[in-house]
């Protein structure tokens, strides 16, 4: 075995030049067809052209309002057990540093499972239910009204 002798493991096939000339097998019209807007040089229609009839965008109604980008992220307790520990502060920054929420997600914490976590919480919303455990439970550092601001 000679270096001139090895060959390529993965054979790939040459790519097919076309509009060569008439012998070249691919020649004259170059697989385009005769006439016509798709043969001629330089053609290009946007992905979105249907041929001339009425694009699905304009078939389509014209719907109202815009859908929210913010996130709506509900908080259970069994949540809290498993990544808070005792008298730890659970607060939007607390949240975000344990990857829970994004800056943008608004937070609800809701009665779900059992809370067996003295933590203190710092200005973020709960169900009703949540607050009757919550005020139980947790020990509340911030006693502002922001601390149970329900999101509809």
């Amino acid at each position: 075995m000679k270096l001139h002798e090895l060959k390529k493991s993965n054979k790939t096939k040459d790519k097919k030049r076309v509009g060569r000339g008439i012998s070249a097998g691919g020649g004259k019209t170059a697989g385009r067809g005769t006439k016509g807007q798709k043969s001629r040089s330089g053609f290009n229609l946007p992905r979105k052209f249907e041929g001339g009839q009425t694009p699905i965008i304009m078939r389509l109604p014209k719907l109202k309002g815009f859908k929210s980008t913010s996130n709506k992220v509900t908080l259970t307790f069994s949540d809290i057990n498993r990544n808070f520990k005792d008298d730890d502060s659970l607060s939007r920054e607390s949240l975000i540093a344990k990857n829970l929420i994004k800056k943008t997600d608004k937070v609800k914490i809701v009665a779900t499972g059992e809370l067996t976590v003295k933590i203190k919480l710092i200005d973020i919303p709960a169900s009703k239910k949540a607050k009757e455990i919550i005020e139980k439970f947790l020990i509340r550092e911030n006693k502002s009204k922001k601390l149970f601001n329900n999101y509809s």
